[in-house]
C-alpha cells in the first residue's frame, strides 16, 4: 500500500512524503502506482516551473516507493502561496485515487 502524508504549517502545504507500493498489478502494469507517480512528479514538475522554486527532493532506496518533498523555508508570501495551491491540487487528485482505490493508497495529514 502507498501511504501518503501530508505535512501542513498553518494553512500551507509544508511537505509531502509517499512511501510503499500499491501492488495492484504486475510490475510495469500497476495503474495505482502510475496514478500516483504521475500525479505527484507533475505537481513538483509544476512548482519547479511555474512557481522557480527548488523544492527540497528526497528519493532515499534503491527499490523506489519513497518520495519526500519539502516547500523551503524563508520564501515570499506570494511563492509559498503559488506552491502550496500546486501541491493542494496533487492532493486532491491523490484523494481521486483513493476513493476509488482505497486498499492500495491511504493519504493522512498532520
Amino acid at each position: 500500500m502507498i501511504q501518503a502524508m501530508i505535512q501542513r504549517d498553518h494553512s500551507y502545504v509544508k511537505s509531502f512524503t509517499l512511501k510503499g507500493h500499491a501492488e495492484s498489478g504486475p510490475a510495469g502494469q500497476d495503474l495505482v502506482c502510475a496514478a500516483v507517480s504521475g500525479i505527484s512528479f507533475g505537481a513538483v514538475n509544476a512548482v519547479f516551473v511555474l512557481c522557480e522554486i527548488e523544492l527540497e527532493i528526497d528519493q532515499a532506496g534503491d527499490e523506489g516507493g519513497f518520495l519526500k518533498v519539502t516547500i523551503p523555508d524563508g520564501l515570499a508570501k506570494e511563492k509559498l502561496e503559488q506552491a502550496s495551491l500546486l501541491l493542494e491540487g496533487m492532493i486532491v487528485s491523490l484523494q481521486t485515487v483513493e476513493r476509488d482505490y482505497g486498499q492500495f493508497i491511504s493519504i493522512s495529514e498532520k
